[in-house]
């Protein structure tokens, strides 16, 4: 962790918390004056320096900073002006850009970089009072599936801290399985909010493309990536998209959609509703404690009312094919403005300007970074751009229009998030083809731009989380929300937490 900076502790008149608190209850505790913000934040941040040292799960704490936010927050709520988040605090993803924090989107090359202004995420949550614990660790430039590219290093799974806890968020999502942080912001990019949800078991939400602006979040893939709430549950989630969704003129991906309610739908009864499970994603691939799992979940819901019925996405299996085109040719796009000239990593030796190109982006990019930098210039180079990029892109809407004909037939789509649940460090980085299929089922959610979510559904026999991944058309946040929340009421896979 770098530069942490703890301040002075001071006397608690509450005795500390269980740290299983939902951002409802916190909010419920500090409108009812049984705690304050200033003393919600001393107990986390006490937590995250017993726990992060064997976890990695933050790059920068900074307490002097947080509990400055957590008394402003306080004096807020003394005169009536707090909202039902000012106070509760929240973990960044350190893709965000934050004004005076240390921005290093888990590169070498960014390890100087202490950002002069906010993301339109981060001034959301600032304008709703909500104080910052810290920026949390993550696959450098959000290139990963295992969290395992950090220039930092590895996070730990806090179930189990020698196996990985998911990326490219899985810092966001150890800190909050480990009562480090009550909820965090993550992004999604081919799953990189839901799968290390799943691996983590706790609950993630990837929104539909647009519907969060990505000013001020560092680049990989500006078609595919989106920002999205990680939290112990779904309604929490609701409640953190109420403050993160929200037209941007400066991102012009940024959708021009009226403000809504995405906690409306959370006591709908599920009487009705028809659940679509794609035939594809249920076949050889899918077996064990996590069919299992999965098919258990199935019969909650349908004893909740639900009905499921099969339907087709057959272009799915060419997702991680047409995603490891796009995404990496997007990459080798934006990641061009490293350079060591403005900002950033330089490197200290250098002969003339192409020498310091070199060197800077040799020394300050990690190798899977390189690899996709490398495969993204050839695909879009003169010759191959037709062949590659322009098929996957063919493919792209083929997926798309599959997704579109399954929701002629139902509501929601549900799948498992992950093939496995988590794996041990190093196991798979040898083989990038292997670590890249643990995507499979949540990447074609990106390339369609739909949103998507992971909730925890059961462990498997060594005691590992497993997630439930549901699917909704577009802007139907509002509706699989709902659908998360019943399914939480009637099981408590996500109120269980690992012990550290």
């Amino acid at each position: 962790m770098r530069d942490a900076a703890w301040g002075t502790p001071t006397c608690m008149t509450h005795p500390p918390r269980t740290m299983t608190d939902t951002l409802k209850s916190l909010s419920t505790t500090l409108a009812a004056g049984k705690a304050s913000s200033v003393e919600l934040c001393q107990d986390y941040l006490a937590r995250i320096q017993t726990h992060n040292p064997g976890l990695n799960a933050f790059i920068s704490v900074d307490a002097d900073k947080t509990l400055a936010e957590a008394r402003a927050a306080d004096a807020q709520r003394a005169e009536g002006r707090g909202g039902v988040l000012t106070g509760v605090p929240i973990a960044h993803k350190d893709i965000f850009c934050a004004e005076g924090w240390l921005t290093t989107c888990g590169s070498r090359i960014l390890s100087n970089f202490v950002s002069p202004y906010d993301a339109h995420v981060i001034e959301q949550f600032k304008a709703a009072g909500m104080p910052c614990l810290g920026k949390t660790n993550m696959d450098e430039f959000a290139m990963g599936s295992s969290n395992e590219t950090s220039f930092y290093g590895p996070v730990r799974n806090p179930w189990d801290i020698e196996r990985v806890p998911g990326g490219s968020s899985g810092g966001s999502a150890a800190c909050v399985a480990a009562r480090l942080a009550p909820a965090a912001t993550g992004t999604d990019t081919g799953g990189s909010i839901r799968q290390p949800a799943a691996l983590c078991g706790i609950t993630g939400l990837k929104p539909t493309y647009g519907v969060v602006s990505r000013y001020g979040m560092i680049a990989f893939a500006s078609s595919l990536d989106q920002a999205g709430p990680m939290a112990q549950t779904a309604e929490d989630c609701g409640l953190l998209l109420n403050v993160m969704a929200g037209f941007d003129t400066r991102d012009s991906t940024s959708l021009e959609r009226p403000k809504e309610d995405y906690t409306r739908s959370l006591n709908q009864p599920l009487a009705g509703l028809k659940i679509g499970l794609p035939r594809e994603f249920f076949g050889p691939g899918l077996v064990g404690d996590t069919a299992k799992a999965v098919e258990d979940a199935i019969a909650q819901l349908r004893k909740l009312g639900a009905q499921t019925v099969e339907v087709g996405l057959p272009n799915s299996k060419l997702s991680v094919a047409a995603y490891y085109v796009l995404a990496p040719a997007e990459a080798s796009s934006n990641l061009s403005r490293f350079d060591g000239v403005r900002y950033g990593y330089r490197t200290p030796e250098y002969g003339d300007l192409t020498d310091m190109y070199e060197k800077t982006r040799a020394e300050g990019f990690g190798s899977e970074v390189k690899r996709r930098i490398m495969i993204g210039a050839y695909v879009l180079s003169h010759g191959y751009y037709d062949a590659y990029y322009i098929q996957a892109q063919k493919l792209r809407r083929l997926i798309a229009n599959d997704f579109a004909a399954a929701f002629q037939q139902c509501d929601v789509i549900l799948s498992p998030t992950a093939p496995t649940t988590a794996f041990k460090l190093g196991e798979k980085t040898a083989d990038p083809v292997e670590m890249y299929l643990s995507d499979i089922y949540t990447i074609a959610v990106n390339l369609a731009g739909l949103p998507g979510m992971s909730l925890p559904c059961g462990f498997d026999a060594r005691g590992l989380p497993i997630g439930l991944q549901l699917i909704g058309n577009y802007f139907d946040e509002a509706r699989i929300l709902g659908v998360a929340h019943q399914y939480q009421l009637a099981a408590d896979w996500h109120a269980r937490a690992p012990t550290l």
